[in-house]
């Protein structure tokens, strides 16, 4: 199989061990959103700003990656049409599962976000896009369909790893890897991941994430910087991830 396949199976056994973004938001946090009380998540510790989004009520919005009832019925709530993709069958179950909860629609699309998107030119409003490019190895051409998939003035919110995490042992204390992390190139870091259930994972730049969006044609119109949330790496306040808001012009 590819390192796709390999990657959609290690989620599903992840969210069957209760991976903590596997799982799906509560009834409860569903009617707070309706009521206006609500936020979500990029990456892993600060809140996306809620003028990132402007007015949800009948925006198109691509949950990209998205999958695992956690964003997208947030959205829902506040009045979005929304569309989620995903390649893992349990992460998309989980939105099948709150959508008909809570009793809203939803379309469900599996699919692999590294090959042509299965969707129309300036489709979306809106497509949000939580930290997932680190199971791709070539992220630009994600860039450049997302562009193609919004309407002028649509944004794209995304989560980054920086490739930080890439470096360093599993106790955050020794410099391990050289970047770029790619076990596809490098057997030695692919048993890396092999022996810690990992999935494939790939180490990307700045230059490729920020800067294969500008050279899709976004407008980059922020940016904020979050840690890992735990370990050592983030008690020492190490930025491990980038989110960013970009605006097709």
């Amino acid at each position: 199989m590819n390192y796709q396949d390999i990657n959609a199976r290690t989620i599903d056994r992840w969210i069957e061990a209760g991976w903590e973004w596997g799982t799906p938001i509560s009834h409860e946090i569903y009617q707070a959103a309706q009521r206006g009380q609500w936020d979500v998540l990029l990456t892993p510790t600060k809140t996306v700003p809620h003028a990132w989004f402007g007015e949800l009520r009948g925006k198109r919005v691509l949950g990209l990656a998205s999958g695992g009832g956690q964003q997208m019925p947030i959205f829902a709530a506040l009045g979005a049409d929304c569309t989620v993709l995903d390649y893992s069958e349990k992460q998309l179950e989980s939105e099948r599962m709150v959508s008909q909860r809570e009793g809203y629609d939803i379309r469900i699309v599996r699919a692999d976000m590294s090959k042509p998107l299965p969707f129309e030119d300036g489709e979306f409003d809106l497509i949000f896009h939580p930290v997932s490019s680190c199971y791709v190895r070539e992220v630009r051409p994600i860039w450049r369909e997302c562009f193609r998939l919004l309407r002028s003035g649509g944004a794209l919110l995304a989560g980054l790893d920086n490739g930080m995490n890439y470096i360093f042992d599993d106790d955050e204390r020794m410099l391990n890897n050289p970047l770029p992390f790619d076990p596809l190139a490098n057997p030695e870091q692919m048993a890396q991941l092999e022996a810690t259930d990992s999935g494939v994972q790939f180490s990307h730049t700045l230059e490729e994430q920020i800067g294969g969006q500008l050279e899709a044609g976004f407008l980059l119109t922020g940016l904020y910087e979050d840690t890992n949330g735990e370990g050592r790496l983030h008690e020492f306040h190490v930025p491990t991830y980038v989110a960013t808001r970009a605006v097709k012009p």
